[in-house]
């Protein structure tokens, strides 16, 4: 058996490279009935004696963290456990923050957890920001190690580090179904150190000889929410024919290399720029490949399998956005094919008021509103006028001395505010920009085209003195609802 490669996450947190996922042990207890704990960690000694000691979970992967939390008080320092904060939408306070990581250490018998991946579900709701500070609070006081996410794409992620956020890792799907990561995403993490966690590396389980030549199956006749999900994906990218090229010249690639179908998926991700590590699913206790995934470490890729798995994955359509997107905007590549499991509604980012007249009114909270006597945003009939938006937050100042990333969340507060109203970014017709320093006109231009493109507003820029120390952006917007 080849020796498991290993890596330094972050400062005294080494990993094995391949993470044992236990997602599916959700899957498995969605009967309403739970695995026992103590087999469950029993399970995870044989991953462990292989040299896969890394496990990555959550607060809703089931009893994964309990089962986890036993292994742990068993075999105290012999695994690195990361788990992950995967809060309802809307506002969490300091309180809630705390009791969400206080249940995760004792479910997981842990003083410190080794690292905490946070997923936000909407970031025109500000509150997600909120959520992120306070777990840099916790992890300041050492009941967080590392401080992560999981399903961030480019532009939050780089929100977040230009705001002096220290994360270690991003969890997202990436695959050679799924190559969202392989551009901006990998560029930004080469260039700020982040390490990338790529999950979703043998799609299900779709990588692998039980789907060569296979007919396409039903989204719901499939046998576990993993395959439903990656079916979804599936579909994304072009449909069966084209998944079953890429499954041929993978087929191609395992009998030239002597290796399984899902070794060389598995072992193309590993040896892509940036990614860290690999998260392969395991359903405890009811089927494992750990000689196999440890026989991931015993070959490389070769030119001519690169090049032939290169033009199949060429041939695929890209899978739409960026990553995690396909958590907060249709087409929602969940299990589901929505995100009805994940919660029941998506409060409104603002609180809104009614009136004066027949206006409404959305608030964000600042002492400056009723000082100024101003609203974030205000509905009249089937249009919405949003007020100049810096990238503020509270007392913070969201973005740092990067105008593209305040820009960002300049567009996310607007986007809030017009969501509060009943509208969507689609519905802008109008935006006005203010810029400090016209050598950021640029970087602030290019952001308004990524979000705004689709539907090209009548657009204003202009060269102002900006009230407020740091700023370097101003926006305004006015959106008419269909």
């Amino acid at each position: 058996m080849s020796k498991v490669e290993r890596i330094e996450l972050a400062p005294g947190l080494e990993i094995s490279r391949v993470l044992t996922g236990l997602w599916q042990i959700a899957d498995m207890e969605r009967d309403g009935g739970t695995l026992d704990t103590a087999a469950g960690a029993a399970e995870m000694r044989r991953y462990v004696d292989a040299g896969l000691t890394t496990f990555d979970m959550a607060d809703h992967y089931g009893s994964s963290e309990l089962i986890a939390g036993h292994f742990s008080a068993e075999s105290p320092g012999e695994a690195q456990l990361l788990t992950k904060w995967v809060p309802k939408p809307g506002v969490h306070s300091a309180e809630d923050v705390r009791a969400a990581v206080e249940t995760a250490r004792s479910r997981m018998r842990a003083d410190t957890i080794d690292v905490l991946q946070f997923h936000a579900w909407s970031y025109s709701d500000p509150s997600w920001l909120d959520c992120i500070f306070h777990l840099q609070d916790l992890r300041d006081e050492g009941l967080i190690g590392h401080l992560a996410l999981t399903n961030t794409d480019t532009a939050h992620l780089r929100m977040l580090l230009d705001s002096g956020v220290d994360i270690v890792s991003n969890q997202v799907c990436y695959s050679l179904l799924d190559q969202r990561a392989a551009g901006a995403m990998t560029a930004l993490c080469r260039e700020r150190g982040v390490t990338l966690l790529a999950f979703g590396t043998v799609a299900g389980g779709f990588f692998s000889e039980r789907w060569l030549g296979a007919p396409e199956p039903e989204v719901d006749a499939l046998e576990t929410w993993s395959q439903m999900k990656y079916k979804r994906f599936i579909d994304a990218a072009g449909g069966w024919a084209r998944y079953q090229d890429l499954l041929s010249a993978l087929a191609r690639a395992a009998r030239r290399l002597e290796v399984s179908i899902a070794n060389v998926a598995c072992r193309c991700m590993l040896e892509a720029p940036a990614v860290g590590g690999i998260i392969v699913g395991a359903r405890l206790g009811r089927s494992e490949h750990i000689a196999e995934t440890a026989g991931l470490f015993g070959f490389s890729i070769d030119e001519e399998s690169r090049e032939e798995i290169d033009a199949a994955v060429a041939a695929l359509d890209p899978i739409p956005g960026d990553c995690g997107d396909e958590y907060r905007k249709a087409p929602f590549l969940t299990a589901a094919g929505d995100l009805s499991d994940h919660f029941e509604e998506m409060p409104s980012p603002y609180p809104v008021e009614e009136g004066p007249g027949d206006r409404t009114r959305a608030l964000s909270g600042t002492v400056w509103e009723d000082l100024a006597g101003f609203s974030r945003a205000v509905r009249k009939g089937d249009r919405i006028f949003v007020s100049g938006t810096t990238a503020t937050h509270g007392d913070r100042l969201i973005g740092g001395d990067d105008a593209g990333s305040q820009a960002h969340f300049c567009l996310d507060k607007i986007e809030g505010a017009i969501r509060s109203l009943g509208g969507s970014l689609d519905d802008v017709v109008r935006t006005r920009i203010y810029v400090v320093n016209p050598d950021d006109a640029e970087a602030i231009s290019k952001v308004h085209g990524a979000r705004l493109g689709h539907v090209q507003p009548a657009n204003t820029l202009v060269r102002a003195g900006l009230i407020g120390e740091g700023y370097r952006v101003e926006m305004e917007a006015e959106a008419v609802i269909e």
